[in-house]
């Protein structure tokens, strides 16, 4: 009984030493609630966003730590990537990301070209110059020229144009928790603390969630 006790003790010491080690952010200074809020592409679930660039030097420097975070989320969270689309380059690289998305083959290609647009002259300026690169990385290069010119791809760039506007963004990389709370690094603090802070904003949906049934 004794050992039970003594158990129970560190168990209840080692939750709050969780508790207290965890960073405290406040909505308005490191995150802001939106209003209205944005509906999710998959409800039920704890829809996490991250708006982002292939252009962009933060967003590449953030793929190692995001990556690995997304691996190990849990089943009722749902990561979504959504391209930024401020005009020239932005529009051209989140129409490619979409057209790769779309033929499913995103996940394959993706590392490669934030690594091409980061570590090479070349930018991936024109549909052939993209069609070219992909087809290294074993994509049909037919294919993805006859998608990226689609009608089905031009209905998800307006989508993602208007999620941008409801999101309310102004640069990348953006995260966005179940369509409430949007955040970004610098207002986190750092990547590792913006994640942190996704960790808790999908907790308190999670808590929301199980309180309401």
């Amino acid at each position: 009984m004794r050992n039970l006790i003594f158990t129970a003790v560190l168990a209840f010491a080692g939750l709050f030493a969780l508790s207290a080690n965890a960073t405290e952010f406040e909505a308005g200074k490191n995150y802001t609630e939106l209003s209205p809020s944005v509906p999710v592409s998959q409800p039920g679930k704890i829809e996490v966003v991250e708006l982002f660039w292939y252009g962009c030097p933060h967003c590449y420097a953030f793929e190692p730590t995001i990556n690995p975070w997304v691996e190990k989320l849990p089943a009722d969270v749902h990561f979504v990537r959504i391209p930024a689309m401020f005009g020239g380059l932005w529009n051209i690289h989140g129409q490619l990301f979409l057209t790769l998305e779309s033929m499913g083959v995103e996940s394959k290609v993706h590392h490669a070209i934030f690594e091409k647009l980061h570590n090479t002259p070349k930018s991936l300026t024109t549909p052939e110059e993209m069609a070219e690169f992909v087809a290294e990385q074993g994509v049909d290069k037919d294919k993805f020229l006859s998608t990226y010119n689609s009608f089905a791809i031009k209905g998800q760039i307006e989508k993602a144009k208007k999620l941008a506007m409801a999101y309310q963004i102004s640069g990348v990389p953006t995260m966005v928790v179940n369509g409430k709370y949007r955040f970004d690094i610098g207002s986190a603090g750092n990547p590792d603390a913006a994640l942190e802070l996704a960790d808790q904003l999908i907790a308190k949906e999670r808590a929301a969630a199980k309180a309401a049934q």
